[in-house]
């Protein structure tokens, strides 16, 4: 049982221009489909964005990108999530602090999935990596990061969920756990900001056109689910002003049947 409660995406919400203008926001994951589109779709309402990866010449090719679209100045900060220690996101926060002396968002779009596994024959370094990667840094990396957040007058922390329907079935080992306990953490942080500046956030995807849906899915045709737009627009609604209204709630992208 979900331990935060369910919203939807405004019927009449778009992104309008300048939403997020004046915004300092890091992306993890920003070389994947939805980190990489979540960081355009934020560049374009006005944001600036630190993109993080931890593969240089991937983010190099996304910032080429994100320049492309003219808006603010993208900065890299290259964290490998698997490896990265507390004074690695302790200087990537020092830093953000030195260069704009503001931070109003961090969205967790990063996430680890190797494939389908019964839990017998789990590779316990798999199963390390999914935690460390899924549920760890975004805990090393929010906390790092609240001194910053909470200093601003409205900022916005946004962890990305998975259907718990689909993940509580076989095979889903570790990545499933971690998905879990991403939801478990953010309703806890959300319990203890709940009236601060530091809103908490947490987004359900519709299935999506993305790498971790062609490992998980082998049969399936990924090219006829959506591109991740629309989660980056919608993660733009959760960064921005009017997302107060889904705070401390799961906003659920999937499909109405």
């Amino acid at each position: 049982m979900s331990a935060l409660s369910s919203t939807r995406l405004p019927e009449d919400w778009s992104v309008a221009p300048g939403a997020l203008a004046g915004r300092v926001v890091i992306v993890t994951g920003a070389t994947g489909g939805l980190g990489g589109e979540t960081a355009k779709a934020a560049i374009r309402a006005g944001a600036t964005v630190v993109i993080t990866g931890r593969k240089v010449r991937a983010l190099e090719k996304r910032y080429d990108e994100l320049v492309a679209l003219g808006g603010n100045e993208p900065v890299i900060h290259p964290l490998d999530l698997e490896s990265a220690t507390p004074a690695d996101y302790a200087a990537l926060a020092e830093g953000i602090e030195s260069e704009f002396g503001r931070l109003d968002g961090i969205v967790h779009a990063a996430a680890h999935f190797n494939e389908l596994t019964p839990i017998a024959m789990h590779k316990p370094d798999d199963w390390l990596r999914a935690m460390q990667v899924n549920v760890s840094a975004p805990f090393a990396l929010t906390q790092a990061c609240m001194p910053l957040l909470t200093r601003a007058d409205d900022s916005a922390v946004v962890f990305v969920l998975d259907d718990p329907e689909l993940l509580s079935r076989a095979h889903w080992g570790g990545y499933g756990v971690s998905k879990a306990a991403v939801e478990r953490m953010a309703a806890v942080l959300h319990a203890e900001n709940g009236r601060g500046p530091m809103r908490v956030h947490t987004l359900l995807p519709m299935p999506m056109r993305t790498a971790l849906r062609r490992a998980a899915y082998y049969g399936e045709n990924t090219l006829e689910k959506p591109l991740p737009t629309v989660a980056a627009d919608a993660i733009v609604y959760l960064l921005s002003g009017a997302g107060a209204d889904a705070r401390g709630a799961v906003l659920d992208l999937r499909p109405i049947h």
